[in-house]
């Protein structure tokens, strides 16, 4: 898909972060944690190594276990959406449009002290769900504007790492990252009955669902599919 656009004035956000400013900071993001690169981060400890899928933007992580993980099944954890737009003969063009999409999401949380970027927010590119804008805007979610690997969700306290790009040492510290719980369990589309506790919402913060034991996910995936057929 390819479509004329018009080229967007600097500030007015093209996912890139030298024209990405936050509507109420302004720039002052960048000097705090998770994107800060000054004096401070010298004595940062590196406990985990993560990168995106082209390796331009690296990442590392001080603390050896996730304040908690968990497997997300919400409507927009399911449908990501990345895309890139080239210069081109001074006229925006939008190209290779990439759907990427996944019937859940693994996320460890984390303070965003616990965080450190190579280079800062260089080559990241960012998108504000609410507003539906690719400007830094609490809450934010952040990506490699290269290749599009997804990164972080950073909220107002804590982000969200994705745990597919940490490059683990043994199975020992990958285990750290086991998730708990799966969370917004009522929006999934495929069952996944390994007994960890199943939630409508939010953990804690909403029913606790029964969980479906295995020969239990085979009738119904049955049934689901002659309710298909019919």
């Amino acid at each position: 898909m390819s479509g004329k656009l018009d080229k967007p004035e600097v500030g007015q956000g093209t996912g890139y972060p030298e024209d990405t400013p936050s509507k109420r900071d302004g720039d002052d993001w960048r000097n705090r944690p998770p994107y800060r690169t000054t004096d401070a981060n010298e004595q940062f400890q590196k406990r985990h190594t993560a990168h995106c899928h082209c390796g331009r933007v690296k990442y590392w992580l001080s603390r050896e276990k996730p304040l908690a993980a968990k497997f997300c099944h919400c409507i927009d954890c399911q449908a990501l959406l990345a895309f890139t737009r080239r210069y081109l003969e001074k006229e925006w063009i939008l190209m290779n449009v990439i759907f990427i999409g996944a019937p859940f999401q693994w996320a460890a949380i984390f303070h965003k002290e616990d965080l450190h970027f190579e280079n800062g927010a260089e080559g990241l590119a960012f998108y504000h769900a609410p507003s539906k804008g690719t400007h830094y805007e609490l809450p934010v979610k952040v990506s490699c504007a290269n290749c599009h690997s997804p990164i972080m969700d950073e909220g107002r306290n804590m982000v969200l790492m994705f745990p597919g790009i940490i490059k683990f040492r043994s199975a020992e510290d990958k285990g750290h990252f086991d998730p708990q719980c799966h969370i917004f369990y009522s929006q999934r589309v495929v069952d996944l009955p390994d007994g960890k506790p199943k939630w409508v919402g939010l953990d804690k913060g909403s029913e606790l669902m029964k969980d479906v034991q295995p020969n239990e996910a085979q009738t119904i995936v049955g049934e689901r599919k002659i309710e298909t057929t019919e």
